[in-house]
Formats: structure tokens, C-alpha cells, sequence
């Protein structure tokens, strides 16, 4: 469950971990008692000028008469690794929409209603009530480097929490917004004056998470707090399979070490994938090419948009790699 969900945050709404400003804690008499604040200085971000891999992340076509629908996975937090380049660049210039899970907004603090809307526990619960005394020391751990008290986090829900150390880890090892799929493509259709659409909106998607019941979202949590040092090993082989178009490596990363929970797979994949795949195969009804970018593990395993479609007589053909020299990363 670890991985699927870590996936899930990654593919978008850990931006929103950072676009918020915390509130003022109740007093510190409401810290945990036994809180730590010793946490190494996390790594230093890697340089956009730092020697990285070419990426060469895979896509599909969905084609009929005049109408063409590429699929690309994303990762919204990212490096600064080449990958708007090739197969990938040439399906974005020749397509007239972006399309996109959700877009985020032009001055993330927009998004600070939506969070203090769904992230603070409505009914004034202390997070710190019910996580053992280790957990809560590795929270004040783990937070200690943000900027905010502990007791600031005792008020939140434990699935923003859980995104909010997903963010962390990321920034741990130099991987961020700017560098991400959705933010390049978002600049590149701007430039280009294409419109830019959403499958489902920052408001819903953070209702989603909101919506998981809340012992799986303290058993996520627990999770994450106990693993929170090992956690970057766990993203960088998700990372390198991405970058090598590597789908099946991908899916074994996101469904290995543990039974996955089928509750959650449903409602952070399955459903979402039969709804995309259901405004696709309507979207084929009218000529154009879009260019569609979602979380890579939607477009991995055996529930996948392509394998919906399929179900649907739809075929989602991989588009092959070229080299197109000259093309840049963003």
C-alpha cells in the first residue's frame, strides 16, 4: 500500500503540500511531549545543471479517422533530467489540446482555501492522539526542517500529512514542482497558445484523498513514518523505470513489497482509469489531436486506461522512440 500510494502523491498533489502557509498551533503544551527536533539537514537539491540521464518516457496513440489521443505518464515532482525531447516532443507539437488531471494554479496560494477546507480535521481531533509515542517522535523528525512546530501538524488530517512527507522526501533528493511533467507542459502549451483542459480538478482530487477512510489513512501515515528515511530508495527505481519507458519495471515497483490494498487500488486507480477511458473513447467522436498527460501508474498494469479501452475494442498503440536532435528538456 506504501508504494501505490506514494505513486498516487507523486503523479500531482504533493504541490499542493507546499502552497500552504501554516496556521498558528493551539499552544506548545500541545506538541508531543517526547518530539524531537534532530533530524539531519536534508541533502542538497540536485543542480538543473548536474549530469543526468536522458529520459525516454513511454507514450501511446489512440487513432481513428481524424482524430489522435496520446497517452503520457507523468511524475508531477521531477528532476531536472531531459525527457520534452523526441517521440515525447513531437506528439505535444502536433497536438492542439493539453489535457491534464488538474491544473494548478498560476499562484499556488489559490490553493490555500482548498487546504484549510480538507486538510484540518473538522472535528478537532489531535493527530498525536493516535499515533504511538515512536511515530510521533519520528513526525517531529521529520518535519523539523519545514519550518513549522510539530503541534502545527497535530491539527491536520493524516493523508495530507502522509503527502506532505512525500513532498519531503522528494525535495530530500532534489526532485520538485518546477522540474515536473504537468509544469513543463503547462509552460510549453502556454507558449504555444493551445488550450490547457482537466480531467478532474485540484478540488477533486484533494476530496479524494480526503474521502479515504481513516484508518487507512493513519495505517498510510504509520507506514510512511516508520519507512521515512527509505522512502527515497523506494522512488528512485520508480524513477529510473519511467525514464527508461520501463512499464512493466514500473507497475512490479508499484505493486511489490506487500499486498496491495484493493480498496484503495480502486479508488485512487480503477475507477478513475474506467472514466478517463470512458472520456476518451467520447472525445473520439470528434476530430483533433490532444495530447493527454496522467500519473504513470494509470497507464501501467492490468487495470490501465489502455487495458479499459481495450476492453472497449480501443487499441492504444506505444509510439516508437525517435531521436530528434536539438530538442531540450524544457
Amino acid at each position: 500500500m506504501k508504494k501505490l500510494f506514494l505513486a498516487a502523491a507523486l503523479a500531482f498533489i504533493p504541490a499542493a503540500a507546499f502552497c500552504w502557509t501554516p496556521p498558528e498551533p493551539p499552544s506548545p503544551a500541545t506538541a508531543p511531549a517526547d518530539a524531537k527536533s534532530d533530524m539531519p539537514s536534508p541533502k542538497a537539491p540536485a543542480s538543473a545543471s548536474a549530469t543526468l540521464p536522458d529520459a525516454d518516457p513511454a507514450i501511446w496513440a489512440v487513432r481513428d479517422e481524424d482524430t489522435t489521443i496520446y497517452l503520457f505518464g507523468t511524475f508531477h515532482l521531477l528532476d531536472a533530467r531531459p525527457w520534452f525531447n523526441d517521440e515525447v516532443k513531437a506528439a505535444f507539437d502536433s497536438s492542439d489540446e493539453l489535457v491534464l488531471e488538474a491544473i494548478l494554479p498560476d499562484n499556488p496560494a489559490e490553493l490555500q482555501p482548498l487546504i484549510l477546507r480538507y486538510a484540518i480535521d473538522p472535528e478537532g481531533r489531535k493527530l498525536s492522539e493516535r499515533l504511538t509515542p515512536d511515530q510521533n517522535a519520528a513526525l517531529a523528525e521529520a518535519v523539523s526542517g519545514l519550518g513549522a512546530p510539530v503541534a502545527v501538524f497535530d491539527m491536520l488530517e493524516p493523508w495530507f500529512v502522509s503527502m506532505t512527507l512525500a513532498a519531503v522526501i522528494s525535495q530530500r533528493v532534489g526532485i520538485t514542482a518546477e522540474h515536473g511533467v504537468e509544469s513543463v507542459l503547462m509552460r510549453a502549451a502556454r507558449e504555444r497558445d493551445i488550450p490547457i483542459s482537466e480531467l478532474e480538478g485540484m478540488e477533486w482530487q484533494i476530496r479524494l484523498f480526503d474521502s479515504m477512510p481513516e484508518e487507512e489513512q493513519l495505517a498510510q501515515l504509520r507506514q510512511t513514518l516508520d519507512s521515512f528515511h527509505s522512502l527515497d530508495e523506494t522512488l528512485a527505481p520508480m524513477l529510473t523505470a519511467w525514464s527508461s519507458g520501463d512499464v512493466e519495471a514500473l507497475h512490479d515497483q508499484l505493486t511489490a513489497h506487500g499486498e496491495q490494498d484493493p480498496d484503495l487500488q480502486r479508488l485512487l486507480f480503477t475507477d478513475r482509469n474506467r472514466t478517463w477511458a470512458r472520456w476518451i473513447r467520447e472525445r473520439m467522436a470528434r476530430p483533433g489531436t490532444v495530447f493527454v498527460a496522467v500519473g504513470a501508474g494509470h497507464l501501467a498494469g492490468s487495470d490501465s486506461v489502455q487495458a479499459v479501452l481495450r476492453e472497449n475494442g480501443i487499441v492504444a498503440e506505444r509510439v516508437p522512440h525517435i531521436e530528434k536532435p536539438g530538442t531540450t528538456a524544457d
